[in-house]
């Protein structure tokens, strides 16, 4: 059996502005469960770097230890990868964006990598606002190890063997805001329609953007009395918007119907446009979106869309005044720039 999928490819694929078909963004096949919700994010990925028009070569696909940490094989296959030690995905990707600022880093995580183990590291790579996207497949549980119950799972969920969970879940939509993430989404996996777009926006928001999405794990975890099972999330899913990405050279068209329609502008022009059906929340208010997270918990929801986003932060490389230029392509110039210089940075040391 072989995990590559065959070269050929149909003569009239559709192409985009890079001349590219959607196989030259694609990966090997999949080594998981038949169904899971972690193909159809790898999917969406796909669709939103296809359409986005970007460059496979500039993409840095980031990863820990997990299920979830194994799907960049199954995505982006031209592009560069780097699968880290358990929970330590984000100060790898710290120090590769220092390092080289010009890639788009996308970064795959798990409930377990992120939310248990990798939680120190989660929490200061939002804090930082280290410009990147980082994308949580939450299942609620441990896949690889038989299923137990994560630090995301509900308090009360049952999971396979029968047993209810004793504890509070971790809400990490809410714990990205406190600790002043710049763009938080939640979405689910069988909702692609919604995932694309906040993909698209995720990847052109200068600096930290979260993207938790509800994935069920059809082995461990879709069974009744689970809050992470397919029927659970689609008979509780509360949508705050329709969302649609719009890049910089397309029109932008606004229908007035019975929703509120906002229009947030991205750092590099392109636009996204909320069709709200939440009168009561505002996307650029912390408060309004921590005050529609508590209700959603108190009601059994599950808040879907673009739930926070912060335009005017800056990101990491910004902060620091690091060089545009990757640190390989600097030359002895830039690298020893003279004794006279020297000393002025030792005087202001001392």
């Amino acid at each position: 059996m072989t995990y590559i999928k065959p070269k050929f490819a149909h003569p009239r694929l559709p192409k985009n502005e890079l001349g590219f078909t959607r196989k030259e963004y694609e990966g090997s096949l999949s080594t998981l469960c038949a169904g899971c919700g972690h193909d159809s994010i790898s999917a969406a990925i796909v669709d939103a770097c296809f359409e986005m028009n970007i460059e496979p070569h500039r993409v840095a696909k980031m990863s820990g230890i997990g299920c979830s940490s194994k799907t960049p094989a199954y995505f982006l296959s031209n592009s560069h990868g780097f699968n880290s030690v358990h929970g330590r995905m984000p100060s790898v990707t710290t120090g590769a964006n220092l390092a080289n600022r010009s890639m788009i880093y996308l970064g795959v995580s798990g409930d377990g990598d992120t939310a248990s183990i990798g939680m120190g590291q989660f929490a200061h790579v939002v804090r930082r606002n280290l410009n990147m996207t980082y994308i949580v497949m939450n299942n609620g549980c441990y896949g690889l190890t038989k299923g137990q119950d994560s630090a995301t799972a509900d308090y009360g969920s049952v999971n396979k063997t029968g047993n209810m969970n004793s504890f509070e879940g971790i809400d990490l939509c809410a714990l990205a805001i406190e600790l002043g993430a710049t763009f938080v989404a939640q979405s689910f996996s069988g909702d692609k329609g919604q995932l694309i777009p906040i993909i698209k926006a995720a990847l052109s928001h200068s600096g930290f953007a979260l993207i938790n999405v509800v994935s069920p794990c059809v082995t461990f975890n879709n069974n009744q009395g689970s809050t992470k099972s397919y029927d659970y999330v689609r008979e509780h899913n509360e949508t705050l918007s329709s969302l649609d990405f719009v890049p910089v050279k397309e029109e932008i068209l606004t229908d007035y119907d019975h929703t509120k329609v906002t229009m947030v502008e991205m750092h590099d022009g392109s636009m996204i446009k909320l069709n709200k059906l939440s009168p009561e929340w505002n996307p650029e208010d912390k408060l309004s979106i921590m005050t529609a997270l508590h209700k959603a918990r108190e009601k059994h929801e599950i808040l879907t869309g673009l739930l926070y986003i912060d335009n005017q932060s800056t990101e990491l490389n910004e902060l620091l005044n690091t060089t545009s230029v990757p640190l390989n392509q600097l030359t002895e110039k830039e690298l020893c720039p003279g004794s006279a210089i020297l000393e002025e940075i030792c005087r202001g040391l001392r």
